[in-house]
């Protein structure tokens, strides 16, 4: 595109031509601003997660299980326990044993911090193999609370150590 600029006359004509070569220029620097950035928008953290393969572990024999009850309270096994004589109770029932795992399960509505609480208190007693059990599966989406539930697998403890 060129402007022609001898016209015979002193006064120059306007030219009414758009000139579109600033505006492609502006516009291919615009896409490499954007091109550069985006990349850089996105967060992303680097984590090298573990995959599992590991079969189950087979049930013992007799697993100890404590359990935190609606209302805070202790349970080792079907015993009432006050959180002061669980150390001596473990004891009792592991022969001392601290290498022994104790399967921890609460009721859904018991606060994670209280779940937390009783695992602290199984630490300070030096038992620190722990299992926390839960019921396998999901129940599907849709169903009401009242509707009966799979009966619980006692087989399904998962460690946590």
């Amino acid at each position: 595109m060129g402007v022609r600029l001898d016209h015979g006359d002193e006064e120059l004509a306007d030219n009414h031509e758009i000139n579109v070569t600033p505006f492609i220029d502006v516009m291919l620097v615009l896409l490499i601003i954007f091109m550069v950035a985006a990349p850089l928008s996105t967060v992303d953290v680097a984590v090298d997660l573990p995959s599992s393969n590991a079969q189950p572990q087979p049930r013992p024999e007799k697993p100890l299980f404590l359990t935190v009850k609606e209302d805070l309270t202790l349970a080792l096994g079907d015993t009432p326990m006050d959180r002061g004589m669980l150390q001596m109770a473990l004891d009792v029932q592991t022969n001392n044993n601290r290498e022994e795992r104790v399967f921890v399960r609460a009721d859904k509505v018991v606060p994670y911090g209280d779940v937390m609480e009783v695992m602290n208190l199984l630490r300070s007693a030096g038992y620190l193999k722990i299992g926390l059990v839960g019921l396998e599966g999901a129940p599907a989406q849709g169903t009401s609370p009242a509707a009966p539930a799979a009966p619980p697998s006692a087989a399904a403890p998962g460690a946590a150590q």
